[in-house]
């Protein structure tokens, strides 16, 4: 059975409406027998999620950002800590802080299995109502889809697009997708072509992966969901190659802008509000911290010897530290070295604190799965996942673009080794002996963490530089600073006219110098 085109639906008088007394945002009950059916009101909304788009950045290579903001309403967005995928869009969809929805980074520590994993998908490793569940429950009939926000499997969306590769035993990794329904998966790769996951993220990540996105977008409108989440990740590559105030980055903002006012412009034809917010700003770095090897010249990193290469043993390591841009957690199995731990670190140029329990807590970062320590870098610099010593003992994926097997995030990805006098064609050939069924390394990306010249993760200093939240209704009413744990109930306020507004902020009011302020994109 195929995935077929619904017919535009009305979005004036909506279907009945149940009612809970649970919840923070439950509606009074009414005595039993006084209960009434009520028909809600719903305005259909999409949020694109820019992915690094600053103040800073929103003026003359902008337009069409430019132009939604200056008619509508705009604000600086105080983002969490950390300021990466993961953990902000898990406050945006359950408008919690870190210490309550778990999302403690991209990737973390698992304890039980004593393994480092990255960029799981499973919506259940979020911890609280998400915003799917919250709209049903003020309005049962309510319709959300999510197109590439990050724990879109299994997630309360009626309708879902995520990258899901297809890994053969032969080595191969294949682009494909993940859908609910699962028979919107061909029918989307049919009429848009397959997507372009190399384009996605890798050395090869370009404009041609958000413009799929922006395609698959503009079809599923057709659909008429009550909300549309769209993640356009397109800034997010070379603001980290070339550094956010880069020529490079101004053709890259003029790109999405483009893309962004085409999208824009379908929605708001066919009656959408329009919410644009990016997730972090991207700030300029001169240089990466190996907090690792700092550990591991302490004794205190393990590694174990697989075919004359090294793979960190976290689970017998004494402290070990998953990096994740600008922000390091810092696991430590005795909790008596803690604190020797912490004044080794805290003496690491490029180092700019070591975040305790208690300082976690006044970042609302304290939960179990957070490290013992959290380390954050200094504005200028960002921190490596390497651990190796010598880099002819590096293990073989480190070469490649392997972001579940890597225990840490590696940007490095992003570029091509220089080393390599003719790449293409080197890609080509492994390309062909893979199909012949050879199975090889597309080892490719270079160990040099000097070419990365952007970053995020850690408050920023200068309000220029922070994320922004943009909304086409000058009327809803904003709070002087938009917290994205604000962002749940904005989004919501969009949608139905009747969702009662809540206290703005409920996150930390972060006790750390270098948070970000600002109201408005002037």
């Amino acid at each position: 059975m195929g995935y077929e085109r619904k017919q535009p639906a009305p979005h004036g008088r909506a279907g009945v409406s149940g009612r809970s007394t649970e919840g923070p945002h439950a509606s009074p009950r009414e005595p039993e027998a006084t209960e009434t059916r009520r028909c809600r009101v719903k305005h259909p909304t999409l949020v694109l999620n820019v992915v690094g788009l600053t103040r800073r950045l929103i003026g003359e290579h902008s337009p069409a950002l430019a132009a939604l903001a200056q008619g509508g309403a705009s604000r600086a967005l105080r983002t969490v800590t950390p300021a990466v995928t993961c953990a902000v869009q898990a406050s945006f969809l359950t408008g919690l802080p870190v210490r309550e929805h778990g999302v403690v980074g991209n990737g973390w520590y698992f304890r039980d299995t004593s393994e480092v994993r990255f960029w799981c998908q499973s919506n259940r490793l979020i911890t609280g109502e998400q915003i799917w569940e919250t709209a049903k429950r003020h309005d049962p009939s309510f319709r959300g889809t999510n197109l590439f926000w990050w724990f879109n499997m299994y997630g309360g969306a009626t309708t879902s697009v995520t990258p899901r590769p297809v890994y053969p035993a032969d080595g191969r990794k294949i682009p494909d997708l993940y859908t609910e329904p699962a028979q919107l998966r061909n029918t989307l790769q049919s009429e848009l072509g397959r997507f372009p996951l190399f384009k996605f993220w890798g050395p090869t990540a370009s404009l041609e992966s958000s413009q799929w996105i922006a395609r698959c977008a503009i079809r599923m409108l057709d659909a008429r969901p009550d909300l549309a989440l769209v993640y356009l990740p397109h800034l997010d590559y070379d603001g980290q190659r070339f550094g956010p105030r880069s020529m490079e980055m101004e053709e890259a903002l003029r790109r999405v802008d483009a893309l962004c006012g085409e999208i824009m412009a379908t929605a708001q034809a066919n009656g959408y509000r329009v919410i644009v917010l990016s997730e972090y700003g991207i700030t300029e770095v001169t240089g990466a911290v190996a907090i690792n090897r700092v550990l591991r010249h302490a004794g205190l990193v393990r590694v174990r010897e697989e075919l004359g290469r090294e793979l960190l043993d976290p689970g017998a390591s004494q402290a070990f530290a998953v990096a994740d841009h600008q922000i390091a957690h810092v696991y430590v199995r005795q909790p008596g070295e803690i604190p020797e731990v912490q004044k080794l670190l805290t003496r690491v140029p490029g180092v700019e604190r070591i975040l305790d329990r208690d300082g976690q807590r006044a970042l609302a970062l304290d939960h179990p799965r957070s490290g013992e320590l959290v380390a954050i870098a200094c504005p200028d610099r960002w921190f490596s996942y390497n651990y190796w010593l010598d880099d002819e003992r590096a293990p073989d994926f480190a070469r490649c673009v392997d972001i579940h097997r890597k225990p840490g995030y590696d940007p490095v990805e992003l570029f091509l080794d220089p080393a390599i006098r003719f790449p293409r064609l080197r890609i080509g050939a492994t390309l062909l002996a893979r199909k012949l069924g050879q199975r090889t390394l597309m080892d490719m990306i270079p160990l040099d963490t000097s070419l990365v010249k952007g970053s995020h993760g850690r408050p920023t200093d200068d309000p220029q530089d922070a994320p922004v939240y943009i909304s086409s209704e000058a009327h809803v009413k904003l709070p002087e600073i938009v917290h994205a744990t604000d962002v749940k109930d904005l989004i919501l306020r969009h949608v139905f006219d009747d969702y009662p507004p809540r206290t703005p902020g409920r996150s930390v009011r972060h006790a750390y110098s270098g948070g970000s302020t600002g109201s408005t994109l002037s």
